[in-house]
């Protein structure tokens, strides 16, 4: 069974025992954070929320928080002795999928 959740403005498909790398939630590590379903799909039948499905519910236990790779921003004016270096890492909360319950 899988199901998608929306977190961070973004939506992902789950499964039991997955992980993944989602926008910051602040929480300490080891808690454990609910999500509503927004479809919920089996083997053959598929359940389509409006906009959730009622009753479903999607557990997480939250492993760590961590940073995404670094990227680097440069900005450049040819002539005109202007350059500025910025650099950026994202920080992302690690979920691992427990349970999924309708």
């Amino acid at each position: 069974m899988y199901a998608v959740i929306s977190t961070g403005g973004k939506q992902y498909r789950v499964q039991e025992g997955d992980t993944i790398y989602v926008e910051k939630i602040d929480q300490a590590d080891g808690s454990v954070v609910a999500f509503d379903a927004l479809m919920l799909g089996g083997d053959e039948n598929v359940l389509v929320g409006a906009p959730i499905v009622p009753g479903a519910k999607v557990e997480a236990s939250l492993v760590s928080q961590v940073k995404g790779e670094k990227i680097t921003i440069y900005k450049y004016k040819a002539k005109k002795n202007y350059r500025r270096k910025q650099g950026h890492r994202q920080p992302y909360t690690k979920l691992e999928i427990k349970s999924i319950r309708v």
